[in-house]
């Protein structure tokens, strides 16, 4: 019976409490706000004896700690293909600056994954324009400052970068 009277006069307590709160304050949007969050904590008062009326032991932080939430894959999917749609336009506008037309650039990566990893980048080639403003027209050169531009954006190595031509 001491629990029920504790309890009852815990919630007086609360009540007479943001009545005397509410008095004090002027009218306005703060009085608002002061009247929600009392209004939250007689709640938890009233709701706080309920766990132990049902003999249950009930710990809240289960609710709060639980290693149950997960990524949306197709989330992850999606800004994983972004990126890689952003980085090949990209790749292929500096290539274009650079006085080479009609490259196009594919990337390879598991998109699926949390961590985005690039496996390799493969260059197609095959129509392949020289414009006035570029430096080389030798292949071998083309392809060398090619790989350049591609491993500053990609930070891979020459031997995940592939031709095809």
């Amino acid at each position: 019976m001491s629990t029920l009277s504790a309890w009852v006069l815990s919630i007086a307590g609360v009540v007479l409490l943001s009545v005397l709160v509410e008095l004090i304050l002027p009218s306005g949007a703060m009085n608002k706000y002061i009247k929600g969050i009392f209004a939250f904590i007689i709640m938890l008062v009233i709701l706080t004896p309920i766990p132990k009326l049902l003999n249950q032991n009930i710990d809240i932080s289960n609710f709060f700690n639980s290693n149950v939430i997960q990524p949306d894959e197709d989330y992850i999917e999606q800004i994983n293909l972004d990126k890689l749609s952003a980085l090949q336009t990209e790749i292929e506008k500096e290539i274009e600056n650079e006085g080479y037309q009609n490259v196009k650039v594919y990337i390879s990566s598991n998109i699926f994954d949390n961590t985005f990893q690039i496996r390799s980048a493969t260059i197609d080639l095959t129509n392949l324009v020289i414009t006035a403003n570029a430096e080389h027209t030798n292949i071998v050169r083309i392809k060398q400052q090619i790989t350049g531009i591609v491993k500053n954006h990609l930070s891979i190595g020459e031997d995940y970068i592939f031709y095809e031509e």
